[in-house]
């Protein structure tokens, strides 16, 4: 696993005054990629499509009543004349142009490209998706992250697709996409979705990503039935709920939430990963079912003692920075009998901060089969 996010998958605190502190302002626009610190979910951005010229922030879709009213420039447009895919062969199965100041996709005249399997176009200006239909029977994957997109719509055809990328866009509704029967991969980061919805028929969908939305209930999903991973965080939720017949979940993160106590995972088996920081959270209960954890995150919630881990003999990877954990006997009790566990961190603790010289030391002898303390 990757570094927590602190490292990836840690969130700045919105837990501690989490009904005054809104996780994200319901009027603030905010729709410009940033590392993985703001939000939870896994940064599928190439570096090198970062270009020194950022997307102008203040360019806004018209006035819509799924978008925001807030008016901007219009976006800069391609030259009519602009043909960016002129030397691209036209039996070319990946086509990709990232950061192009695209804003109107039929310029981009696809129809040509009668084998394109993907079609990446990150980094633009689409307020709308125009794909031509005769591209359905080959496409498979769509990727327009971060573009200007508030309606899913111009996707009837394309019923061989396996991912769809629909990340910082300006999207409030999951509309039409239940046709979308081979999806495996939904990624909705970053939009301004209120509610989980229109999923039903996507059998065999084993991914989906809704961090930093504006979602307050866990809905929507029992018919997702083959899902591996499910990713909610920096959403408002306040309870775990609806997982039930998740049996196949593998990974659940549920960080920057609202959460205060952990429920609703009994049914979830095969559970390998939960990551659940940055929530209110005073104690650990409710694992004792999952009995596959490998990867916990409880970091930077108020919990003073560690407890309910009995169950989780493979635990490998045990994440509980900037708690408040002050007892070095109690972290033996609890974690040295768990033999596979190689990771854990502490740091931000007070056992960490009354006695940094002494604390690595401590560590070491009350769980002496941990490779790893912390990030060094």
């Amino acid at each position: 696993m990757t570094e927590p996010e602190s490292a990836p998958h840690s969130e700045r605190d919105p837990a501690a005054t989490a009904d005054a502190n809104e996780t994200h302002d319901e009027d603030k626009e905010d729709h410009k990629p940033r590392d993985s610190s703001g939000w939870d979910g896994k940064l599928r951005i190439d570096k090198m499509s970062l270009t020194d010229e950022p997307r102008d922030p203040h360019a806004q879709v018209v006035s819509d009543p799924e978008v925001s009213d807030d008016e901007g420039p219009p976006p800069e447009q391609l030259a009519a004349d602009e043909d960016l895919l002129d030397d691209t062969p036209e039996d070319e199965e990946e086509i990709e142009l990232v950061h192009c100041k695209i804003s109107d996709m039929t310029s981009l005249r696809l129809e040509r490209f009668k084998q394109m399997k993907r079609l990446c176009l990150r980094q633009n200006r689409i307020e709308s998706i125009a794909i031509p239909p005769d591209s359905a029977p080959t496409l498979t994957e769509i990727d327009l992250y971060d573009n200007l997109i508030a309606h899913i719509k111009g996707l009837d055809a394309f019923t061989e697709l396996t991912s769809l990328d629909l990340s910082f866009n300006k999207i409030k509704h999951m509309k039409r996409l239940n046709h979308l029967t081979k999806l495996k991969d939904l990624y909705f980061v970053q939009n301004k979705i209120s509610t989980i919805e229109n999923l039903e028929g996507l059998s065999n969908l084993r991914q989906i990503e809704l961090g930093a939305n504006r979602v307050r209930e866990i809905q929507g999903l029992e018919t997702l039935t083959a899902l591996e991973e499910l990713w909610l965080g920096k959403n408002k939720i306040t309870e775990i709920k609806g997982l039930d017949t998740l049996s196949n979940l593998k990974i659940l993160s549920i960080q920057s939430n609202r959460l205060r106590t952990i429920t609703g995972l009994e049914n979830l088996t095969n559970l390998e990963e939960l990551h659940i920081s940055h929530n209110l959270l005073t104690e650990l209960t409710g694992l004792d079912n999952n009995t596959n954890l490998r990867v916990i995150d409880i970091s930077a919630n108020p919990i003073e003692h560690l407890s309910g881990l009995k169950s989780l003999k493979h635990l490998t990877e045990f994440w509980a920075s900037n708690c408040k954990l002050s007892d070095y006997a109690e972290i033996e009790r609890e974690l040295r009998d768990k033999e596979e566990l190689e990771t854990v961190y502490f740091e931000g603790n007070p056992l960490q901060r009354s006695q940094p010289a002494l604390y690595r030391n401590k560590v070491r002898l009350a769980l002496p089969q941990v490779v790893q303390i912390d990030a060094k």
